[in-house]
């Protein structure tokens, strides 16, 4: 069964709207060819995601009626220019009894100051959740 978004006209976008669709680096879908690879005018940025895109599919996604995957969407465009080593220390600092609570609040202000406020705010939510869990690392007595 097709989940709602795959039959709204505008999903997906690189085949409805590919001229709309465009690279972390700026360039655009079709400029992402196969001759380019090979003659080294494609770099790693230049298949990353931007955000403009990832906001594109969150207002398709929540359009469906999807709130939860808009959310993702969103989120993932205000992570998508962080370097990668900081979402990896992210990913792990969240996993259970990897931190305690100031190191997650401590995360979570990092990621606002950065201007991910959504994914601060995920951060923030996940805290009392993790403590009731006993997800959080104990702090060190001092």
């Amino acid at each position: 069964m097709q989940r709602e978004a795959n039959n709204h006209p505008q999903y997906p976008i690189g085949r409805y709207q590919p001229e709309a669709v465009r690279t972390l680096s700026g360039k655009k879908l079709s400029d992402l060819t196969l001759a380019a690879v090979v003659n080294g005018e494609v770099d790693d940025i230049d298949v990353r995601i931007s955000p403009e895109t990832l906001r594109m599919q969150a207002d398709i996604a929540a359009a469906a009626g999807r709130k939860t995957l808009a959310d993702n969407f969103r989120r993932a465009a205000e992570l998508c220019r962080l370097p990668d080593e900081t979402i990896l220390k992210i990913y792990e600092a969240l996993r259970p009894a990897r931190s305690t609570r100031g190191d997650l609040e401590r995360i979570a202000a990092a990621l606002e100051s950065s201007g991910a406020v959504l994914c601060a705010a995920m951060v923030r939510d996940a805290i009392a959740p993790y403590a009731k869990s006993g997800f959080l690392k104990a702090a060190h007595a001092a």
